[in-house]
């Protein structure tokens, strides 16, 4: 099992076992703190009572140390390992307090061989994976499901409603994972299961909904001076401590504010050159070298670039059910893939500026939904169930021909964009809802009926598709931020830049996600995270003092690909074979008719289906690879 994600920790590995609880421990290490074989793990308390295998960074383990000391608790040092610190953290304070001081990213398994218990534990905002469920009467758990694949014996059945929220969303969301039986422990939570009881007890340490509830009770009543000198001043608190490593520590660099602020204040607070790494694409559109290139020669970086051709970006196509041990389908996933691994030939760890969007209100998306609701909420039901179907009843390439055609006599700038007819098509959605979680989750929705695709595929219901959070907000827009601070950051961005890093032995951290600017930023009110139609005002007036105005402000690119043309050509072949409809016959798992449908019209180019598609696609990959693994063990 340990073998199986030696990728994630290629410097060391270990095993204990209890024979008389019939307990075992596996670790692979990445060796970032204390190198030496101090830090050896599975670690064994100085007391022998606890034994932890633990994956990720305290970034507050040398004030953790220091309280353990002036308090009397702390053991003989072994070595000046954070692993050690938070176990004996542990044995004095017991678990929850000790989660409640420690600041990082982290999930373990501790045994406490005493009272034959184990507990499972993740970090606050999910930066780190953590899988268990039985396998027979095997009770397991894993950074990732191919360490419980590995398990003799191992019986996966596909959860047919975990496979519905992936077409939905490109992701499958906590607790939910592809298998059934298996589950993803929630950010913020730990788990106890003792020995002899099948079911374990979650307990939650840090709750995303009272700590947005809390911000909105005890609001920030300064002036926005103030805000942007308390902000500049947390994430110079969180790089503080995230930039603690024995090993060469770098950032990614894109060039938008989010990795800009990020890489700005490490050179700010470095006396040497950071290293920062970004690819550039020479397709328009799809290149975002220049402009890091820009930031990084302003802030004095150590700046290295790599520009990836199309080819070398759909090579790493096939690599990807082996990256992702279970099925995903962010298309980013591609060059963030190919950065991890640009960087990995200088550094161990790389800081990113991922969390952003989630903190300062920055996705386009929250504007628009605020926007349409008032508007849609005053129209009849009626009249927007009629609209909408007039929408789809028009195909998508008669709404070319009606708005693309005499649109091109506009000026450029004028010009709506291309497959206007597939964004009719899809507002046509948009607009039967009068409500802010109807429309929210319309606009982040791919398949917008999954049940329509996947054969008996019921999907079970979580925060962005049951409503239920929406009564705890007052602000339709704070509401969309809550939702993604709880599902499309933890299990989509975090899982991204995790699985793409860990696979090239590479540690990401993510320091906006210090969960103390996280709750700072649920004190602000929106106008300060919105100003004036901009978003991420709050942010932006923190990278002004850093990088001049000018080398940032530009369109949100995003991180893509032109996924869209790579399969109506080189990937044609590969996505063929997948879909292949007596394939998908056999398998039993999608309607054939309906994905075979999808695939002809973007064949055509009467439709651009490109991430719908690609959630399929994605699956089948997985399940092909899973099959084969399968039949050469």
């Amino acid at each position: 099992m340990a073998g199986a994600i030696l990728r994630r920790g290629p410097d060391d590995h270990g095993v204990w076992v209890d024979p008389e609880c019939s307990v075992a421990l596996a670790h692979r290490r990445l060796s970032i703190i204390d190198l030496s074989p101090a830090g050896h793990q599975p670690m064994v308390s100085e007391s022998g009572r606890l034994v932890i295998t633990f994956n990720g960074e305290i970034y507050n383990y040398a004030e953790l140390r220091g309280e353990l000391e002036r308090t009397g608790s702390a053991p003989a040092w072994r070595g000046r390992s954070d692993t050690e610190v938070l176990l004996s953290a542990i044995a004095a304070w017991g678990v929850r307090p000790t989660l409640e001081r420690a600041v990082g990213m982290f999930a373990f398994g501790l045994w406490d061989r005493r009272e034959r218990t184990l507990v499972l534990a993740r970090d606050r905002l999910g930066e780190k994976p953590l899988y268990y469920g039985w396998s027979g009467r095997t009770f397991v758990f894993g950074s990732e499901l191919s360490a419980l694949t590995a398990l003799p014996g191992w019986r996966g059945e596909i959860d047919r409603g975990a496979l519905s929220l992936l077409l939905r969303l490109n992701y499958i969301p906590a607790p939910h994972t592809i298998y059934k039986g298996i589950a993803k422990l929630a950010p913020g939570t730990f788990l106890t299961l003792a020995a002899g009881q099948r079911e374990g007890h979650i307990e939650t340490y840090w709750d995303a909904a009272q700590i947005a509830d809390r911000g909105s009770r005890n609001s920030f009543r300064g002036t926005p001076e103030e805000a942007v000198e308390r902000t500049d001043a947390l994430l110079r608190q969180s790089l503080k401590g995230q930039m603690i490593a024995d090993v060469p520590l770098g950032a990614f660099l894109s060039g938008g504010i989010d990795s800009s602020t990020i890489v700005a204040l490490m050179q700010a607070l470095s006396p040497h050159p950071v290293r920062t790494f970004s690819i550039g694409f020479n397709e328009a559109g799809y290149d975002e070298a220049p402009q890091a290139r820009a930031v990084a020669r302003h802030l004095g970086t150590d700046h290295t670039e790599l520009y990836v051709t199309m080819d070398d970006a759909m090579a790493v196509v096939p690599q990807l059910p082996s990256l992702y041990s279970e099925p995903f389908a962010d298309v980013s996933q591609i060059p963030t893939a190919i950065v991890s691994r640009l960087a990995r030939r200088d550094v161990t760890v790389a800081l990113t500026g991922d969390g952003g969007d989630e903190l300062f209100s920055g996705y386009t998306r929250y504007h628009l939904a605020d926007r349409l609701r008032p508007w849609l909420s005053r129209l009849p039901a009626s009249l927007r169930q009629a609209s909408s179907d007039f929408a789809r009843h028009v195909s998508p390439q008669a709404w070319d021909r009606l708005v693309g055609g005499p649109a091109r006599l506009l000026p450029e700038r004028l010009r709506p964009p291309q497959h206007i007819g597939d964004k009719i098509h899809k507002a046509s959605h948009v607009i039967r809802h009068g409500s802010a979680p109807d429309i929210y989750r319309a606009l982040v929705s791919l398949w917008q009926h999954p049940e329509d695709a996947v054969i008996g595929g019921t999907e079970p219901a979580i925060p962005l598709t049951d409503g239920s959070s929406a009564r705890s907000f007052a602000e339709p827009m704070r509401h969309m931020m809550y939702l993604d601070l709880v599902g499309y950051l933890p299990d989509d961005i975090l899982v991204k830049v995790d699985r793409a890093s860990m696979a090239v032995g590479l540690e990401a951290r993510v320091p906006m996600l210090d969960h103390r600017l996280v709750e700072f930023t649920w004190s602000l009110p929106l106008d300060l995270l919105r100003r004036d139609g901009q978003s991420k005002w709050l942010l932006r007036q923190v990278l002004d003092r850093y990088v001049p105005h000018a080398l940032i402000e530009r369109p949100k690119m995003g991180f893509g690909v032109p996924l869209d043309s790579w399969l109506r050509g080189g990937l044609r072949d590969w996505a063929e074979n997948l879909l292949d409809p007596r394939r998908l016959a056999e398998e039993g798992l999608f309607h054939p008719e309906v994905i075979r449908a999808a695939w002809q019209a973007h064949l055509d180019g009467n439709r651009n289906l490109q991430y719908q598609l690609w959630s399929v696609l994605m699956f089948q990959a997985w399940n092909e690879a899973r099959g084969a693994g399968s039949s050469q063990q």
